[in-house]
């Protein structure tokens, strides 16, 4: 079976054929840095984080470009009304967007670029678009898209422009029709002299829109795979981003891909909602890998519901499925992660496989990670060595494509917080052997009291037909 994806251009699933054979270019929309990374953002993240590692999986080389816009109206806004430069405050928030990426076991980028640093390729693009005849030059400082030279304007979103909303904030009164859209923003009073930039046409700052065409054409060339993002840029910032690469003779991107939503209590997070959930605030009461288990097995064109119930349902799955990881280890011993590293699609379940290639259908490919269990856990009690280490490769690499191979190098420095969990694992081995004696004693109260202090201390056990095992309970 081939890879397919639902190309949202298209409306429809469709076989991908990368433009070059076992290459896959992928430009995805990145933090606006106004403020700190909320699980909304995560979400779009963590679902491209799976796209990629399949891919790689399978065999392709995959470059992903992923942006960050660190000029706009918001964080000049923001900026102000708090009294910091704007480049300042707009930095501090990049840091927090890649401590979250990081914390969640997202891959890092091919690149991960700058609005700012890509004046010069602005500049370049617009010049094209105004030598094609599809933009105008408005008051000093000011050019506009001309959306009605451009035969395809609204072919992404498949809209006519006259069924197209206006944005009121952007009613300038050197535009020609108020659906056109900024390429190049004049300054405005007040606003710092260091966020603008000298052109032919005037000083000031690129548009939201022009940002991601001139970065994505840049890198990736005037055809790429496959553009994502969420599914709330459609319209207008995708649809703009298109209009303007064909209007200076750019193929773009030949798929599109869009992830949907968090929903909490059932509505869109928003800000208006007063129901936006910081990740550095939230991480201090989930576990990591359990917030990534619960957005990142969710089909990604699927909305995923938040909630303190949803959490632990997530936690409660994700700790069976590490409890099976480390009783293998504990019976045949570690496979080394070199060797999860070689696992192919061919080593893997075929119904994993199958699911993952229609469209990343990471539910059914999760039916699959807990039938192997379901046979790992057989090969432990039959004490099958050889069928229990084939059960740990293929649940490792199989978590490894949804990023959350318990003993991936990062969940596993998250988990152990290096040398001390030797001392913790001595301590909670020793009053396990303690309460090993106790119910061998059949003193069943001191037992208990041994399991309620370790439940107390966050420490879960397992009873198993191999002894007990213990692990940190999912916050």
């Amino acid at each position: 079976m081939s890879f397919k994806i639902y190309d949202s251009s298209y409306r429809s699933v469709r076989e991908f054929v990368p433009i070059t054979p076992g290459q896959v270019s992928i430009y995805l929309c990145g933090a606006t840095v106004q403020g700190a990374p909320h699980i909304g953002h995560m979400r779009s993240s963590l679902a491209f984080d799976v796209l990629v590692r399949w891919l790689r999986r399978s065999g392709y080389k995959v470059i992903l470009v992923r942006n960050v816009t660190d000029i706009d109206d918001k964080i000049l806004n923001k900026s102000a009304e708090a009294g910091e430069p704007w480049w300042a405050w707009g930095y501090t928030y990049e840091q927090e967007f890649t401590k979250a990426y990081e914390a969640l076991g997202v891959l890092p980028p091919t690149y991960e670029p700058r609005a700012t640093g890509h004046i010069t390729q602005m500049i370049q693009l617009i010049q094209e678009i105004l030598d094609a005849g599809h933009a105008y030059v408005g008051e000093p400082g000011n050019v506009y898209f001309d959306v009605a030279s451009l035969k395809d304007y609204g072919s992404l979103t498949r809209q006519k422009i006259s069924d197209m909303k206006v944005n009121e904030d952007d009613a300038e009164a050197d535009k020609r029709n108020p659906h056109d859209f900024a390429l190049w923003k004049a300054v405005k009073p007040g606003e710092p002299e260091t966020a603008a930039w000298d052109t032919p046409w005037g000083r000031g700052r690129p548009g939201w829109h022009l940002e991601c065409t001139a970065m994505s054409t840049h890198y990736l060339g005037k055809e790429f795979d496959i553009h994502g993002g969420g599914i709330d840029l459609r319209f207008p910032h995708h649809e703009n981003e298109q209009a303007q690469a064909h209007a200076a003779g750019r193929s773009f991107a030949r798929n599109w891909m869009h992830n949907a939503w968090v929903t909490i209590k059932g509505e869109k997070m928003s800000k208006s909602l007063g129901n936006s959930l910081i990740v550095s605030n939230i991480l201090k009461e989930v576990n990591p890998i359990v917030l990534r288990f619960a957005l990142g097995t969710v089909h990604y064109r699927s909305t995923v519901e938040y909630s303190e119930e949803s959490m632990k349902a997530a936690a409660s799955v994700w700790e069976k499925l590490a409890g099976f990881v480390e009783r293998s280890v504990a019976a045949v011993g570690e496979v080394p992660a070199e060797e999860i590293a070689t696992v192919t699609p061919e080593d893997l379940p075929e119904s994993f496989v199958e699911a993952m290639d229609d469209d990343l259908n990471v539910s059914g490919a999760m039916s699959a990670v807990h039938e192997e269990v379901r046979k790992g856990n057989n090969a432990l009690v039959d004490r099958d060595d050889i069928a229990l280490r084939e059960a740990q490769v293929k649940v490792r690499a199989m978590l490894d494509v949804m990023g959350v191979d318990p003993l991936a190098q990062n969940w596993r420095e998250e988990k152990t917080g290096g040398d001390a969990v030797v001392a913790l694992d001595k301590l909670v081995g020793g009053m396990l052997e303690q309460r090993a004696q106790a119910r061998k004693d059949k003193d069943w109260a001191r037992a208990d009291s041994v399991r309620d202090a370790l439940t107390q201390a966050g420490i879960s056990v397992e009873d198993t037909a191999e002894g007990a095992h213990w692990h940190l309970a999912s916050k």
